[in-house]
């Protein structure tokens, strides 16, 4: 028996070319959708944004001089806690001692009307004064201390003046 080499066997194969994996389509809708992403966020930033600072630490630079030295200074603190609302200054607690300045509601509600009315009183008092710090209570609900913040900075009602603009969050 006879043993035949064929042509088949003997004829080298090339390899078949792999197709490559064209991905320039898929970085052309994420650089799209990246790009949408950027945009939008920034325009919804620009609504939903306060200004507010952190608290710093250490006093003022030696190059920093008051104003005005013989106006007493006041660093004005509204507290948010579960019993109302605490306003006290450096110098003073405003209201009994003990006692929040603005007692919670019957309903459980802050008076945020009080508050701002009160917050009028002292920008009368203190009218070069721009600056609050607001602390809360770490079981204080988010709403209240926007509306909180929203009645410390300007006044309520169909005219808006500008009351403490400056705010600073803390904590208890």
């Amino acid at each position: 028996m006879a043993f035949y080499f064929s042509r088949r066997k003997l004829k080298v194969r090339e390899e078949e070319e792999v197709g490559e994996l064209n991905i320039v389509p898929y970085l052309d809708i994420l650089m799209n959708l990246i790009l949408f992403m950027l945009l939008s966020i920034t325009g919804l930033a620009s609504f939903g944004i306060l200004n507010v600072s952190a608290p710093s630490y250490g006093g003022p630079s030696a190059g920093v001089q008051q104003d005005n030295p013989e106006q007493p200074k006041l660093t004005l603190s509204v507290l948010i806690s579960k019993k109302g609302l605490f306003i006290n200054s450096e110098n003073a607690i405003l209201g009994e001692a003990g006692a929040p300045t603005i007692p919670i509601k019957a309903d459980g509600t802050y008076d945020y009307e009080a508050l701002n009315a009160k917050m009028l009183e002292i920008k009368q008092a203190f009218p070069n004064e721009t600056k609050v710090i607001i602390a809360a209570d770490s079981d204080v609900q988010y709403e209240a201390l926007i509306a909180t913040m929203d009645a410390c900075r300007e006044t309520q009602g169909k005219e808006h003046h500008l009351l403490f603009p400056d705010v600073t969050l803390g904590a208890l």
